[in-house]
């Protein structure tokens, strides 16, 4: 059939005149609408099966050491030095190759903004979070979230990114499910999220 005959079928079956639009509604929820909630953000986390962990930014060192021991880690360059333990062997990331880093035990690196509402962290690969690739190939990945930095909501987080920046999005470790519903975890990044939360 003709485009223009299968056009015409449709307007006929519309009728004249043809109905205007709908309007949707455009009363979305705007940034700072809701209050943060930091045991709604650790519950959702908790949820998507990330470990949480809550201390002072003193103690992070000893978490990275309690996690990772004496392993071989990936770090951003900009990383604050006193998160690394003494134990923990650190592996700066200048363009280091994909074999190297996938050969790495973990990764730790900070994080841009984290959503309460939704357990999502967001990296935007700032000098303490790095290239996108260091925090998929590595098995563990351990994100340092400071408290001020969970918002409410989306909204509230897309207030505080650059959309110029290359974004990525966590919900929990990287996992899939089969067509049966078994879940396999690590495929397409880590298998393991730990997230410390500071301050």
């Amino acid at each position: 059939m003709s485009r223009e005959l299968i056009l015409g079928r449709l307007k006929a079956a519309l009728g004249e005149p043809r109905p205007a639009p709908a309007d949707p509604p455009r009363d979305y929820r705007a940034a700072g609408a809701v209050a943060v909630d930091l045991d709604v953000f650790v519950d959702r986390v908790t949820d998507y099966r990330a470990t949480v962990h809550r201390c002072g930014d003193a103690d992070v060192a000893r978490i990275v050491a309690e996690v990772l021991g004496g392993r071989q880690v990936v770090v951003p360059p900009g990383l604050s030095p006193h998160w690394l333990p003494d134990g923990v062997r650190a592996v700066p990331d200048d363009d280091l190759p994909a074999a190297r880093i996938a050969a790495a035990r973990g990764v730790v690196t900070a994080a841009a903004v984290a959503v309460a509402e939704t357990g999502t962290i967001v990296l935007d690969a700032g000098p303490d979070q790095g290239r996108r690739i260091i925090t998929l190939l590595p098995d563990v990945h351990l994100c340092v979230v400071r408290a001020d930095q969970v918002v409410a909501t989306v909204p509230d987080a897309l207030d505080r990114l650059d959309p110029c920046r290359p974004l990525t999005w966590i919900s929990g470790p990287s996992a899939t499910s089969d067509i049966e519903l078994n879940r396999v975890e690590g495929v397409h990044g880590p298998r393991s999220l730990h997230v410390i939360i500071t301050g």
